[in-house]
């Protein structure tokens, strides 16, 4: 049997590498690095060769699963709708759309069968009740990126390949490939960089893969950033090193901007982030004089009572040193399709708005239309009008991945139903009623969403599926379609293709107007979300515009360029796009939003506790039904409490120590590393995996701790909901 070569997109990760695919027959014999793939050019992590053991894993589900006396027992499709329809309707019907609340996880992101049609479930639901896993890493970035720029995902980038001075704050990037910055092979970059004459300097309470190749590492106290960047910020004021450059016309709120720093000289600040004055200022100073800078930073800063603010100190440091929307500073990307921030009348819109609800209980507001996760249980378990009394789960796992994990599962023992769609049975769909599976990612197609518009390069990529799915089972589009259908009273008995038609010809009556028939009909080849992909393309920055520009962008162009031999379409480094890429009403860029510089108020330097709890990320890992894979699972045992050599000296670690927090406790291996800051530990997200009924042998074989276990629901970022999940205070003692 010949070998054939695929290519294909990795979707388990944001670095979104072009993989190359070998099959012989039905069997994966061997994935590499794409070496033509424009954007990745044959990067490679273990994750993307891991996609074979996902395919394989006989734990993952291919058939829906109904619970029947405690019970999961395998159903056809239609029996799993009927179910849903027996079960949830009445819920949803009978009590309000709020009594069903629906949470999306992290892969969602990575597949547009979830990401475009999952906001139609949302639409038919009507609940307001909405959670994800945004509210648990990134939800600070996109909220100051929206009142700042005027949309959630107006990021601005490090332009890494052009860059000569990098400061990053909580960030990993040689094991994450970026977070919210979209940059595979950052070791090689970040070497390039150095190589002709850049510097990078790394703050993280822990020495991490990335400070340890970095020029400089500042181990700042956990929960300290907010400090350190408004000391920075003071300095640029205090020392005459503001210079905007072209962006002085662009800017509202220079002088509140001024004066909401002005409390927090280095010397004040010192005290509460562990970087002394004189670093602080020395670092303004390199910052103001290199000829391209830029400052990043990620899920340790985000992940703060202080999230909000720490995203918008960011960003204006990157204004106030003349280094956003210039090569080699901060950039924003220009996605091929599905950005906002591309569309409409360019350089002022609408800006964006939260509050416009609140939680019921902790009065938690609304944020990118969704509340907390942290809220979920507390939503569930107290009793009144609007209790959520059902849910859906979309390739989500909180348990495992929100603070109060064991209070969720409590929560979701006491549903009246729950609906999951996932490939596992995991810490969260262990409670389900019915669950409902998608198909292997090598029996998809892909094309990113998201990501082209966090990327550190222009491109556009498109791959197809390398195996057809099994006969009689629906693409995950087509199954949330027909959720729609029933919540819509459409019963079960539905034409997908029909639903599919409706939907688009919804889309495209919006800006079409009159020619939406004609428009319609250039779509006709389509099906399902290669429709969305091609609308999105035609009518993106580079697309054709159906006729009107014959060179531009259209899915049977990208579909063509989107092979092992070409690898995609490169449309370019990141150019300046300030005014363009605004959409604030003033068509400014708002250096001081009020409710950012309200908050000023609450920063306070408090003495540091006696150990501080961090988290951290591993290059074999991402999303915890990833220890399920062999090749991801073996090696060394990762769930270690990273602990100062010193400390665990002095505590009498030897292998086990046992970890309190005010919100729980648990017992975890201890491993020493001098990378650890004197009074900071460390354990990885994701960890768990020995609850009764999990279904995921490797990983209950090694199950870890589940660092959320010792993490409080209540506490948050208040602007954006986001959880607290870094610098939280614990006691250690030995076990």
């Amino acid at each position: 049997m010949p070998v054939e070569s695929h290519y294909r997109i990795c979707p388990l990760c944001e670095a979104c590498c072009g993989l190359e695919v070998k099959t012989e027959g039905a069997k994966v014999v061997g994935i590499r690095g794409a070496d033509n793939d424009v954007f990745s050019r044959g990067y490679l992590c273990p994750k993307g060769v891991s996609l074979k053991d996902l395919h394989e894993d006989p734990d993952r589900l291919r058939t829906p699963l109904i619970k029947r006396d405690g019970r999961f027992v395998p159903a056809s499709w239609d029996e799993a709708f009927a179910e849903i329809e027996r079960r949830l309707l009445p819920v949803w019907r009978e009590q309000g759309p709020d009594a069903v609340a629906l949470t999306i996880g992290n892969p969602a992101a990575h597949k547009v069968n979830l990401l475009a049609y999952t906001p139609r479930l949302v639409r038919a639901l009507g609940s307001r009740n909405v959670f994800s896993a945004s509210t648990l890493d990134q939800m600070p970035k996109q909220l100051s990126a929206g009142l700042m720029f005027g949309h959630w995902l107006s990021i601005p980038l490090p332009d890494i390949e052009r860059c000569d001075y990098l400061l990053m704050l909580g960030a990993n990037p040689m094991v994450s490939n970026g977070s919210l910055w979209t940059v595979p092979d950052y070791r090689g970059k970040a070497k390039a960089m150095r190589a002709r004459g850049g510097r990078i300097v790394v703050v993280d309470p822990r020495r991490s893969e990335t400070a340890a190749v970095a020029d400089e590492h500042l181990p700042i106290r956990p929960g300290g950033d907010a400090l350190l960047l408004l000391g920075i910020a003071h300095t640029l004021f205090d020392e005459g090193l503001v210079k905007l450059g072209r962006l002085a016309e662009h800017v509202n709120g220079l002088d509140e901007a001024r004066a909401a720093v002005a409390p927090f000289a280095p010397e004040v600040t010192a005290a509460g982030c562990g970087i002394p004055a004189d670093v602080q200022r020395r670092i303004a100073r390199e910052l103001a004089a290199a000829p391209r800078a830029a400052v990043y930073g990620r899920i340790g800063t985000c992940t703060t009572r202080f999230g909000t603010v720490n995203s918008w100190l960011v960003d204006l440091l990157n204004v106030l040193t003349g280094n956003l929307d210039r090569e080699g500073g901060a950039m924003f990307a220009k996605a091929a399709a599905f950005a906002a921030n591309t569309q409409g009348r360019p350089g002022s819109g609408k800006g964006i708005t939260t509050g416009r609800r609140k939680s019921r209980v902790s009065g938690a507001p609304e944020v990118f239309g969704e509340l907390p996760i942290t809220v979920m249980a507390e939503e569930m378990q107290t009793p009144g009008e609007g209790q959520v009394k059902a849910l859906i789960t979309v390739a989500s796992n909180p348990v495992l991945s929100a603070p109060g994990g064991p209070r969720i599962a409590q929560a979701l023992e006491g549903l009246d139903f729950m609906l999951s769609l996932d490939i596992y049975v995991n810490e969260t769909t262990r409670h389900a009623d019915v669950i409902l599976p998608g198909l292997s990612p090598l029996e998809d197609l892909h094309f990113d969403v998201a990501f082209p518009q966090l990327s550190h390069r222009n491109h556009a990529r498109f791959s197809g599926p390398v195996f057809d799915a099994p006969a009689g089972t629906p693409q995950e589009w087509q199954t949330i379609l027909r959720l729609c259908a029933l919540l819509e009273g459409r019963g079960l008995d539905v034409d997908v293709q029909q639903l599919d038609d409706e939907a688009i010809e919804s889309d495209v009556k919006r800006f079409a107007g009159d020619n939406t028939p004609a428009v319609l009909a250039a779509l006709r080849p389509w099906r399902g979300p290669e429709r969305l992909i091609d609308l999105q393309l035609r009518v993106g920055p580079y697309g054709d515009q159906f006729g009107r520009k014959p060179d531009g962008l259209n899915l049977a162009k990208v579909k063509a360029a989107s092979t092992v031999e070409a690898g995609g379409i490169d449309l370019g480094a990141l150019t300046a796009r300030i005014p363009e890429v605004l959409r604030t009403p003033s068509g400014k860029i708002e250096l001081a939003p009020p409710s950012i510089v309200a908050d000023l108020a609450a920063i306070k330097v408090e003495a540091a506790p006696a150990f501080s709890l961090i988290g951290r990320r591993d290059v074999r890992s991402g999303n915890s039904w990833m220890h399920n894979l062999p090749l991801l699972a073996k090696g060394p045992e990762r769930c270690t409490l990273l602990v100062n050599p010193g400390d665990a000296e002095r505590l009498g670690l030897v292998e086990f120590a046992r970890v309190r927090s005010a919100a729980g406790e648990l017992v975890a291996r201890v491993e020493r590393s001098a990378d650890m800051s004197a009074g900071v530990v460390s354990l990885p997200h994701g960890w768990g995996h020995d609850l009764d009924g999990v279904q995921l042998g490797v990983a209950r074989e090694r199950p870890g701790v589940n660092m959320n276990a010792l993490l409080d629901d209540a506490a948050r970022d208040p602007l954006s909901g986001n959880a607290v999940l870094s610098g939280v205070a614990v006691q250690i003692t030995a076990a």
